[in-house]
């Protein structure tokens, strides 16, 4: 989810400014509409949607026009793969509260990636953790949090500033248990806020500790939601396209 994606159109296709594209993936659960946005008059563009599982789908180019039936232009398929990114972020919301596991992340720290490795990563498994379809109880402190709520253990969290990975805390502490986990201690007595200050992560260190902390200026190039439910919408504020999401 989240990638640009360009349409570019036969000379048959260009029409008048009036007739307004979109796109309509089809998957087996669930079905997109993305709005798109003219380049110029033979290119569109738009915002690939965060998809439920990896799979091969149908996406049809739709055009509308005022007064006229919706006509669909071309149809091709596209594919939305499981990459590392999505193996790690699905492996890492499935050990929230699990001490073994992230007990087990630990030796990434031994052997830190150069800090280039490090944004990449975060913005990847950001990215593909947004997109996951987390259960309605999913919490960041793992299911059993409210009955071990004083003992030392390690959370999400201090997975996530241990590393550095900025964009990931963020969208950790908009979780269910994401603010508690700040003051959770681990075993060796640290808490996510003390780990960013002993590691000086400076912005880290902001974020976790402001009280009105904005988000992380690359969080402000993704599609947020603005309506969730029985569908969801999300807006590209960059491209200012639009994400419909519903059951198929």
């Amino acid at each position: 989810g989240d990638s640009v994606i360009t349409v570019q159109l036969t000379e048959e296709d260009k029409v008048e400014d009036d007739v307004v594209f979109y796109l309509v993936f089809t998957g087996s659960t669930v079905q997109h509409c993305t709005s798109t946005r003219k380049i110029n008059p033979g290119s569109l563009e738009t915002i690939s949607p965060g998809h439920d599982c990896c799979e091969t789908v149908k996406v049809a180019l739709c055009a509308s026009r005022e007064g006229h039936p919706v006509l669909v232009v071309a149809e091709e398929s596209f594919q939305f793969v499981q990459d590392e990114a999505y193996d790690a972020a699905q492996f890492l919301a499935t050990c929230a509260g699990n001490q073994q596991a992230l007990n087990f992340t630990r030796f990434l720290d031994r052997s830190r990636p150069p800090a280039a490795d490090v944004d990449f990563l975060d913005e990847k498994v950001a990215l593909a953790f947004r997109h996951l379809k987390l259960p309605a109880e999913w919490n960041v402190l793992g299911a059993e949090q409210s009955l071990t709520e004083n003992m030392p253990r390690e959370t999400l969290l201090h997975f996530a500033v241990r590393l550095g990975l900025l964009r990931l805390t963020w969208f950790l502490l908009q979780q269910p248990g994401g603010r508690g986990a700040l003051s959770i201690h681990n075993n060796e007595g640290a808490t996510p806020v003390s780990l960013a200050l002993e590691r000086g992560y400076q912005k880290l260190h902001q974020l976790l500790t402001e009280e009105g902390a904005r988000e992380p200026d690359s969080w402000s190039t993704l599609s947020h939601t603005v309506h969730s439910g029985d569908y969801s919408v999300k807006h590209h504020r960059g491209l200012d396209v639009y994400l419909l999401t519903a059951e198929a």
